[in-house]
């Protein structure tokens, strides 16, 4: 039997399932009806699970969605994602703030990658998904 954590993972895992495989139904069942999604670097808020899905139904690119690492427990869980539009990747951080078993708030950040500077080559090694 899942605990209370296992069972919200399920869910998150899930989500991001349904939304590589453009299952709208099952990508929004994770929000509560008047759930709120805000975009910091664009100001943008999105308010309602149908607000929601509205706005990303209407996305024109090809999207495609890696999950890299689900943390969290209780209430808080970040997604770090690799979200690519187009083929184009971009990383993105998914911060779902539950309440009632559904995200009540979430915040998406949106970051391109880029290349790592030469000065710092001698203190870096790569990341795991390089």
């Amino acid at each position: 039997m899942m605990d209370g954590d296992g069972r919200v993972r399920a869910k998150i895992i899930e989500h991001w399932r349904a939304s590589e495989q453009r299952d709208t139904a099952a990508e929004h069942a994770i929000y509560a009806a008047d759930a709120i999604l805000d975009y910091p670097q664009s100001g943008e808020r999105f308010r309602g699970r149908a607000t929601i899905a509205a706005q990303r139904g209407g996305h024109p690119a090809d999207r495609h969605f890696t999950v890299r690492r689900i943390s969290g427990n209780g209430d808080l869980w970040v997604s770090e994602c690799v979200i690519s539009y187009d083929g184009v990747p971009t990383h993105s951080v998914s911060i779902m703030e539950f309440s009632g078993g559904l995200v009540a708030h979430e915040t998406q950040y949106f970051a391109d990658p880029f290349d790592p500077p030469p000065w710092r080559t001698a203190l870096a090694e790569p990341t795991p998904d390089h």
